[in-house]
């Protein structure tokens, strides 16, 4: 208490995960608010909240996010509730079904708690989700913008739980949300990832990164009072045009910072998907810093900041002779489960398919002789959305909804449809006959479809011959040059 004004009383999950505890760390500078830290009561989460234990506005509330009292406990007097906790790659690949039942779980959790509460509009709530939800989008597509196609990649378990999550806020009926689509996170940590999951990113994908540091001033920002005009919508969460890489260039300038001077010597170019993965640069990402202004790190900070940061080995990585960390590290990294050429030397169809087009594509790739770099334009592009967005969406008509039906293969099939009600489920039917249920706010605004055809990466191709709205994507997608696909 100050005086006798109550603090908001912000509930933080995820707290101790890299931008949990950047989260905790931006939100000491806010007295103003009364700091929940919701943690799994095991001795790693004890271990990691220590450097916070002289942190005057935080208290902990130790719980499971699949225990439903467990979280009923926690939200039952917060103001905000900021929801990071989550499985993620690459224990996410991994233990697909801990990540279901965590990142699915948890947020059912949270609507049912609010929903039960006796004032549910006086509590936000902001789910995370991830640019993961939107999948792989190379040159030419590599520009996106929320109400872009939700479409996953292929065993990317990960990905599908997020779009399911946002599907369940979106159409919770909860009074106050957010949906925020985090980037990939640049933090200290990533200099020593040495995961399989490394060889799943083509060089010519492209990332716009935001720093752990600047993802935590954008929570910070919104639990201590987000406009009006920012709940109710989702958002890309992007650095801006200062982090927009391909991920040629991160490797090039992490394997720099490294004192590496040719990061090729490290690998065979055989080893990197040329498909498959995820990553834009967005058309859209400076709407949310505009409502919530939270960017201040750049590249060379961060990069500074995490070369210092991290282990004497991973300073010095350049002076060891490159051909030893190619052979004695990354080549035993590559076939290990699920890397690239643990698939390719099973004979794996299914997930050589996936990262390079069939085996004889792979075959093709060729050496470092042939290599570009890959470079794609910087010249913002839009796909077609399929209704008229220049109107706003209370104006919203049955039409409007039938031709974004239309344009995506399917049907409106509710037939009495109040104009403006953006909110209320309609029953629609896809190209492939699954009827479900979405609101025009899920369709039109966030890109979703059919979640039956959603969670079936592998058929994207095919449902693209029907679904227009799916082929500006799909049809295009041509993976006959791996850095350019």
């Amino acid at each position: 208490m100050t005086g006798t004004t109550a603090r908001r009383r912000v509930l933080l999950t995820g707290a101790t995960g890299n931008w949990g505890r950047a989260a905790l760390r931006e939100l000491r500078s806010h007295p103003e608010l009364e700091v929940v830290a919701f943690a799994l009561p095991g001795a790693a989460d004890r271990r990691i909240l220590e450097e916070f234990s002289g942190m005057e506005n935080l208290s902990v509330c130790w719980g499971d996010l699949t225990r439903y009292a467990d979280v009923r406990s926690a939200i039952a007097g917060a103001d905000v509730v900021l929801h990071v906790g989550a499985v993620v790659p690459p224990l996410a690949d991994s233990s697909p079904a801990l990540a279901r039942r965590v990142n699915i779980g948890s947020i059912q959790n949270i609507i049912r708690a609010v929903r039960e509460r006796p004032d549910p509009a006086s509590v936000a709530v902001v789910g995370v989700g991830s640019v993961a939800e939107t999948g792989d989008r190379q040159d030419p597509h590599h520009w996106g913008r929320v109400g872009d196609p939700v479409r996953v990649s292929q065993f990317d378990e990960y990905g599908q739980t997020k779009v399911a999550a946002e599907r369940l806020l979106v159409e919770s009926g909860i009074p106050k949300w957010a949906w925020l689509r985090q980037t990939g996170i640049f933090h200290p940590a990533m200099l020593e990832i040495r995961d399989p999951i490394m060889t799943h990113s083509p060089f010519g994908g492209v990332m716009e990164w935001a720093t752990a540091e600047d993802s935590a001033r954008l929570l910070a920002g919104i639990a201590a009072g987000a406009p009006d005009e920012f709940w109710g919508g989702i958002y890309n969460v992007g650095g801006g045009e200062g982090w927009r890489l391909t991920n040629w260039q991160l490797q090039v300038a992490i394997g720099a910072a490294m004192g590496v001077q040719d990061i090729r010597t490290w690998y065979d170019r055989n080893w990197f998907a040329t498909r498959n993965f995820h990553g834009q640069w967005y058309t859209d990402s400076d709407r949310l810093h505009a409502l919530v202004p939270f960017r201040k790190d750049t590249f060379a900070e961060a990069m500074g900041r995490a070369i210092a940061a991290a282990p004497k080995s991973v300073r010095s990585a350049g002076r060891v002779p490159g051909w030893i960390v190619k052979n004695l590290v990354m080549k035993p990294l590559t076939r290990r489960p699920r890397g690239t050429m643990a698939a390719v030397r099973a004979g794996d169809r299914q997930e050589i398919a996936a990262h390079f087009g069939s085996y004889e594509q792979w075959r093709q790739i060729g050496d470092w002789s042939t290599f570009r770099e890959p470079a794609p334009t910087r010249t913002p592009s839009h796909l077609d959305h399929g209704y008229d967005e220049g109107k706003i969406p209370s104006t919203w008509t049955s039409l409007d909804y039938s031709e974004a039906a239309a344009f995506r293969g399917g049907r409106l099939l509710t037939t009495d449809v109040t104009t403006g009600d953006i909110a209320t489920p309609l029953v629609w039917r896809c190209a492939f006959d699954h009827v479900f249920a979405a609101s025009p706010r899920l369709v039109l605004t966030a890109g979703h479809w059919c979640a039956d055809c959603v969670r079936d990466p592998a058929g994207y191709a095919r449902q693209a011959e029907r679904n227009p709205f799916l082929a500006q994507i799909e049809n295009d997608y041509q993976p006959g040059t791996p850095e350019a696909v």
